[in-house]
């Protein structure tokens, strides 16, 4: 079974990465946007679980690491949820 963890910030919490990335691109002339966060993306593949235990198994897996539940929140995706997505190149 195959997952996605998006985490991103709480609404609230100063996104310091985020308001560099924002500066910057205005710096090369994208100076349209009015707010941009930075996340992670955590990619899982579990072995031989159905899909209510693999979202209960990564659940876990947020709560004791992969996301800080004082500053962070977290969605998780199953294998049916993901669509394909455009690779850049």
């Amino acid at each position: 079974m195959k997952a996605r963890v998006l985490v991103r910030l709480k609404p609230g919490i100063m996104d310091v990465q985020g308001a560099a990335v924002k500066r910057a691109l205005a710096g090369l002339g994208f100076s349209e946007l009015t707010d941009l966060r930075v996340g992670k993306v955590i990619d899982i593949d579990l072995e031989g679980r159905t899909p209510g235990e693999a979202r209960a198994r990564v659940t876990e897996m947020c709560r004791q690491l992969l996301a800080n539940p004082i500053l962070e929140e977290y969605t998780i995706e199953t294998v049916d949820d993901l669509a394909p997505r455009e690779v850049a190149r």
